[in-house]
C-alpha cells in the first residue's frame, strides 16, 4: 500500500488533487446535512443573514475558491502550501456547486425541481475528478508510451478524434456522455454513434425530413427516460433531499 501511495499519488504530485476532491465531497455532504436540518427546523443551525439579506453559502464558496485557486497556482504541486490551497479550493468548490442551480437560474431554487441540477453537477464533477485521480487524462492520451508521446501526430489525432466524438454526443443531446467522454474515449464514441435525443440540435438538423428516424428517436428516449428517471430521482432525493412540491394555482 505504501509503495502504491508513493508511486501513484506522491511522485506524480496528485496529493493536492486528492485533498481537493476529499474536501469537495465532504463539504457537499456536510452542507446538505446542515441545510436539511435547517429546512426541518432541527438543530442549532439557521440561515445566515446580514442587514435582512440572506447570505447564501455560494458567497463564502466563491471567496474560498478564489483564494484556494490562486494559492494552488502559486504553491505548485508539492509542499504544505499546495496541500492547504487544495483543501481550501475543494471546500470553496463544494459550497459553490452545491448552489449551482441558483447561479444558473439567478433565483433561490435550492429546494425546487430546478435545484436538482446542483446535485447532478456535483456528482459529475466528483466522478470526473476521480477519473483524473485514477490516471485518466482528458481526451484519453494517458496510456501512451514515451515513443507514442513523441509522435505528435498520433497524440494530435487522438485528441482531435475524441474531441469530435464528444462534440457529436453533445450535439445529439447527450451531455453526460459528452462530459465523461472527454476523459474516457469509448464513452464519447457511444454517444456519437447512437440516435440523437428528440429536440437536440442534431435531431432538428438531420431528422426533420426523416419521420422514421424521428419516431425511433422519440421512442428510444421515452423508453430510456421511463426506465431510468425513477432510479435517478431516487438517488438525487437521497443525496440532495426531496424538492418542494410545485405551488398550486388557484
Amino acid at each position: 500500500m505504501g509503495d502504491w501511495w508513493q508511486r501513484n499519488i506522491m511522485e506524480p504530485g496528485k496529493l493536492p488533487l486528492l485533498l481537493a476532491l476529499a474536501a469537495f465531497v465532504l463539504t457537499f455532504v456536510v452542507t446538505r446535512v446542515v441545510t436539511r436540518l435547517i429546512r426541518a427546523g432541527k438543530g442549532p443551525f439557521g440561515n445566515v443573514r446580514a442587514g435582512g439579506v440572506h447570505i447564501h453559502h455560494v458567497v463564502p464558496g466563491i471567496v474560498l475558491t478564489v483564494v484556494g485557486g490562486f494559492g494552488a497556482v502559486a504553491g505548485g504541486r508539492h509542499g504544505f502550501g499546495s496541500a492547504l490551497a487544495a483543501v481550501v479550493f475543494g471546500i470553496g468548490a463544494g459550497l459553490v456547486l452545491d448552489e449551482f442551480a441558483l447561479i444558473l437560474h439567478l433565483d433561490d431554487v435550492y429546494w425546487t425541481e430546478a435545484g436538482r441540477k446542483s446535485v447532478e453537477v456535483v456528482v459529475v464533477t466528483a466522478a470526473l475528478v476521480g477519473l483524473l485521480l485514477a490516471g485518466f487524462t482528458p481526451f484519453g492520451v494517458d496510456g501512451m508510451s514515451e515513443d507514442e508521446l513523441r509522435d505528435r501526430a498520433n497524440v494530435t489525432a487522438t485528441v482531435a478524434g475524441n474531441f469530435l466524438f464528444s462534440l457529436l454526443a453533445l450535439a445529439k443531446g447527450k451531455a453526460r456522455l459528452a462530459i465523461f467522454g472527454v476523459v474516457v474515449p469509448v464513452v464519447a464514441l457511444v454517444g456519437a454513434v447512437r440516435l440523437a435525443r428528440p429536440g437536440s440540435p442534431w435531431a432538428r438538423r438531420f431528422y426533420g425530413r426523416r419521420p422514421r428516424a424521428r419516431a425511433k428517436s422519440r421512442l428510444r428516449a421515452y423508453r430510456h427516460d421511463r426506465r431510468w428517471s425513477g432510479p435517478r430521482r431516487a438517488v438525487q432525493d437521497w443525496i440532495g433531499g426531496h424538492p418542494d412540491p410545485p405551488p398550486t394555482r388557484h
